[in-house]
């Protein structure tokens, strides 16, 4: 089943990847792909369980930032096998990517790390697919050259929201077009682009309610895949609680987006 999800993507069928923005345990994975599962089923739409062993980009030093490399992988290798869901990870250093890449079926490069050139380029190496995600102080334009230096196809671009002053984002929809000139398959991240970095103080924040208008108007302009992270009980969670959207709010987000497509491909 993962690889037929991968064989979708790759034939340009639109997917979703979906999961909480980080693992805070075995048990909360699980109930997560569980219902992630359940919509995949129903709506049939290709989907990718999402969350990651490690967050290295934390504001505060005391910030959840997961279980680490072992114990995470750990987890995502029962979820694939469980539910039969492809994986994607975020990756930091190259000395991850070898016990990463044998477990995800994504590898994703975060915004932040986007232009680190050996990240990008050992990623791809692995002959996995790599995601990368816009950094949010880059051009739409600038994401081409960060793509040539993966000399691969199996890249995907994901825009999440550009810095508009110190504790804020936006989203020009100019940049889905700019990037799909690449060729490659376009993702919007409809939770990270309502992020307010540091918007607390210490912490990012967010503002999700607004997500179903802005995917909407991602899949208006046409783009190959949506990104969401999802949590039972957000304000709960140990990271981005700001900003993840409540996983019962996931099922009427997707339907909501897969009328507005098909009422522009009609």
């Amino acid at each position: 089943m993962p690889e037929k999800t991968i064989a979708q993507i790759e034939r340009g069928q639109f997917f979703v990847i979906a999961g909480p923005c980080v693992i805070e345990s075995e048990e909360l994975c699980l109930q997560v792909a569980e219902k992630l599962v359940e919509i995949r089923d129903k709506l049939k739409i290709p989907l990718v369980f999402k969350s990651s062993y490690s967050k290295a980009n934390r504001l505060s030093g005391k910030s959840y930032s997961g279980p680490g490399i072992d114990e995470g992988l750990k987890i995502l290798s029962t979820i694939r096998e469980k539910f039969q869901l492809p994986i994607l990870t975020d990756i930091h250093e190259t000395t991850e990517i070898s016990a990463a890449a044998q477990v995800a079926d994504i590898l994703q490069i975060p915004a932040f790390l986007s232009r680190q050139t050996e990240l990008v380029r050992q990623a791809a190496a692995t002959g996995k697919w790599i995601n990368i995600k816009k950094g949010q102080f880059l051009a739409p334009e600038d994401m081409q050259h960060i793509a040539k230096k993966a000399n691969s196809k199996k890249v995907m671009l994901t825009e999440r929201g550009t810095t508009f002053g110190y504790h804020n984002l936006v989203v020009d929809f100019r940049s889905l077009l700019i990037m799909k000139e690449t060729g490659l398959p376009v993702v919007f991240d409809a939770t990270h682009s309502l992020q307010l970095p540091g918007g607390s103080g210490s912490t990012s924040t967010g503002q999700p309610k607004f997500a179903e208008a802005l995917a909407k108007a991602a899949a208006a302009v046409g783009i190959d895949g949506l990104f969401v992270e999802t949590h039972p009980n957000p304000k709960d969670a140990l990271s981005d609680a700001g900003a993840m959207l409540s996983l019962d709010k996931i099922e009427a987000l997707l339907v909501a987006v897969m009328k507005v497509r098909e009422a522009v491909s009609s």
